[in-house]
């Protein structure tokens, strides 16, 4: 916490006093004390990355902040891996994909869900209705009620924001 003498929290602090409430927080709304324990550190990992440990006034609500957004994150990602194995359950068995490339098929979903964070909503239907369901842009733009030289714009940011994730 900040005091007199030393009024910008450090990471240290950050973490020695708001850790434990983190993860007890977490571990209430999940029910799982593995899950929990997980998310607190990537809550912390996230502000060691972000280099914002100094900017915090209020840790707690900005703790929860960080915790929500990526409980919403796992929770997407659980999505997707769901829906993916339905759709392997309902393939004949001899068209399975082998394990390797059942596994090279998720991370590759996982790492598109990633590098489409933070995009706004219709940019990423927009991509989805584009790759998934191979819709045309005037489809696009009539299912999400833009224009097709939105969709184009739309479409060219998402596809950026994925080739410039993959480089990486």
């Amino acid at each position: 916490m900040p005091t007199a003498d030393n009024p910008v929290p450090t990471i240290e602090i950050l973490y020695n006093d708001h850790h434990g409430w983190l993860q007890g927080w977490l571990r209430r709304k999940l029910g799982d004390s593995f899950v929990a324990a997980d998310l607190a550190q990537d809550t912390f990992v996230s502000v060691i990355t972000a280099g914002t440990a100094a900017d915090i006034r209020e840790p707690r609500p900005f703790l929860t902040t960080i915790a929500r957004r990526l409980m919403a994150h796992r929770h997407r990602r659980q999505l997707l891996e769901e829906s993916y194995l339905q759709a392997l359950a309902a393939m004949p068995e001899e068209l399975l994909p082998s394990p390797e490339t059942q596994l090279l098929a998720l991370e590759a979903v996982q790492q598109i869900d990633d590098a489409l964070e933070g995009l706004a909503p219709q940019v990423k239907e927009a991509f989805l209705l584009a790759h998934l369901e191979e819709l045309t842009y005037a489809q696009i733009a009539e299912r999400l009620k833009v224009s097709a030289s939105s969709v184009k714009q739309y479409l060219s940011l998402a596809n950026r924001q994925c080739l410039f994730a993959l480089a990486a």
